[in-house]
């Protein structure tokens, strides 16, 4: 099967497969055209739980990814994946390398008459933790605030917030983690990325939303419209989860402890991330209200943004994909736990 047979081509480099990007449009529009902007203006209402939440997202959560990847991926689990294994991904656009020549970490090879670049495998799945843990979750956060019975309000400001500061922060971030870690560096991708799978479907959201509430009222939106793309958002991560698994499909059955050696440290991020907001949160004497969806809100990932940009930068069929679906599989157990967690600790808390 061949998704790339109708493709954007920029520069030399082919960047964007179009079946696959219908189907990450589908997944994102769904998320963004819920998000109520006017939420923005009463941040300043909530300083504390917000600045706090800001403070874990783009502060703490990109790093500690970062730092716990490349520790279990890097050194406990290096000789798992194979010390000799290596993954073959995009060449960032416009690189002025020849074949054979070292690029980062990876070394420059032709394939199918174009070039690409052979990096170690750990490697590969590092940049999916990555992407990862700079896509604060703007969409299921509204399901797992909702489960601990926490401040829908607050949580509504909190993903407007940080929808916002996804188009200004998630490149630079992405492009330093990225090339600290030794991997390629292809800012344009990662500007085209937010441009096609952030500010994209924000601004058709945004207005979409605007125009049907104007013709057909509020009522009519959450309950009809919303009622109608719930269905299509998950249909088109299905399609798109089933894609990334048949193209990495060789790679687990030689080595099924793949899928364990990704979940390992992601497991172990979501569940660090999560007692620091929580433990904050009773620092800053927060209610139980604001506090459990300020956890949640840090602990989740935006997995449709990290599936969309791992797919553009380094390919369909790369590691860093893989890790970005991984965080998918773990996401649902691990915030249902989560959520009766803090159902049950819920009088550490003072109550609104």
């Amino acid at each position: 099967m061949r998704l790339d047979v109708r493709r954007i081509k920029v520069g030399v480099a082919y960047m964007l497969s179009m079946p696959l990007t219908v189907c990450l449009v589908l997944m994102m529009y769904p998320v963004m055209v819920k998000i109520d902007f006017a939420e923005v203006v009463k941040a300043g209402k909530s300083i504390k739980p917000v600045g706090l939440t800001l403070f874990i997202n783009w502060a703490v959560k990109p790093f500690t990814m970062y730092a716990i990847s490349v520790l279990f991926l890097g050194s406990f689990f290096h000789s798992f994946i194979g010390s000799e294994a290596t993954d073959i991904v995009r060449l960032p656009l416009g690189a002025a390398a020849e074949v054979g020549d070292r690029y980062g970490d990876g070394i420059v090879v032709m394939v199918d008459n174009a070039k690409m670049l052979e990096v170690p495998l750990w490697r590969s799945y590092l940049a999916g933790c990555i992407l990862l843990g700079i896509a604060p979750c703007t969409a299921m956060v509204l399901v797992w605030g909702f489960l601990a019975r926490g401040n829908d309000g607050h949580t509504l400001v909190m993903v407007a917030v940080n929808s916002l500061m996804m188009l200004f922060l998630y490149g630079p971030l992405g492009g330093f983690l990225l090339g600290v870690g030794k991997l390629p560096v292809p800012w344009q991708a990662l500007v085209l990325s937010i441009s096609v799978y952030v500010a994209l479907p924000l601004v058709a959201g945004y207005f979409s939303r605007r125009w049907i509430i104007a013709h057909k009222g509020r009522q009519w939106f959450e309950k009809k419209f919303l009622h109608f793309l719930t269905p299509v958002t998950i249909v088109a991560l299905l399609i798109t989860l089933v894609l990334l698994f048949s193209f990495k499909g060789q790679t687990i059955l030689s080595n099924p402890l793949t899928i364990l050696w990704i979940a390992i440290p992601l497991t172990i991020q979501t569940l660090l991330i999560f007692g620091l907001g929580y433990g904050l949160s009773k620092l800053l004497k927060l209610s139980y209200q604001d506090a459990a969806p300020s956890a949640m809100m840090g602990a989740s990932n935006h997995f449709e943004v990290a599936i969309a940009t791992s797919t553009m930068l380094f390919g369909l069929s790369s590691g860093a994909a893989l890790a970005t679906v991984v965080g998918v599989l773990i996401e649902v157990p691990l915030m249902l736990m989560l959520v009766k967690f803090c159902l049950r600790t819920n009088t550490w808390f003072r109550r609104e």
